[in-house]
């Protein structure tokens, strides 16, 4: 067993991201293994079944496979940057509308706009138009919010920031000529200072595939 942690992880991949900006930030030191997900290591679905990144295994074995619950593992160890600092159960709140699979979720239209060819009882142009509006309630719920602060939970960066912005850019990026013309001129500023930040410019290095018996890859020690 290594004595550092072991971060199971896809570079693309905005619950990825989170992980790497949370060990980032706290300065942790992890074996870092690169996968693609057609093809996922034995191993690390043998951790954790699900079979989705971010996945940390930490050298007593624990496993933590949340993106959220490994950035608060590691903030909780170190938070030079204080992100958690506020009031954090209100950062909890708002990342949780980004969360996942329930349609209540940014992340439920985000997907049904950038992939709405994959739902093959929909019309994909149809599902594409309409997701991308609905996801836009929330992109609107952000705007408000920065157009009275600088960041999403006042004048300082937080977990909220961090946590959230992986997910605009991959909603931008989708069809960023669209997204460019669009009215939200906050969100835009604030995801182009996240894009253009030392932190995202860190965490969205290039990194081989790991595969068995490679020689380890390290990341988030600064």
């Amino acid at each position: 067993m290594t004595t550092l942690p072991i971060l199971y992880s896809f570079r693309r991949c905005p619950y990825a991201m989170r992980a790497r900006i949370g060990i980032l930030d706290a300065g942790i030191k992890v074996e870092l293994r690169e996968i693609v997900l057609r093809n996922k290591p034995a191993h690390m679905l043998e951790i954790s079944p699900k079979g989705t990144v971010p996945v940390l295994l930490l050298p007593n074995g624990t496993v933590i496979d949340e993106s959220l619950d490994i950035m608060l593992w590691a903030l909780n160890q170190n938070d030079p940057n204080a992100l958690l600092s506020g009031d954090l159960n209100a950062m909890l709140k708002l990342i949780q509308q980004t969360n996942g699979s329930k349609d209540s979720h940014f992340k439920f239209h985000l997907d049904r706009y950038k992939y709405s060819t994959r739902y093959e009882d929909k019309d994909a142009i149809a599902l594409g138009l309409e997701s991308r509006t609905t996801a836009l309630e929330f992109i609107q719920q952000l705007e408000d919010r920065l157009s009275n602060t600088k960041f999403l939970m006042g004048n300082a960066q937080t977990l909220a920031d961090m946590s959230i912005a992986p997910f605009i850019r991959q909603f931008a990026n989708t069809n960023r000529q669209w997204w460019d013309e669009q009215p939200y001129p906050k969100v835009q500023n604030w995801l182009n200072n996240f894009i253009d930040s030392t932190t995202f410019k860190t965490i969205f290095s290039k990194y081989i595939v790991w595969l068995h018996g490679d020689d380890p890859v390290y990341f988030g020690d600064k």
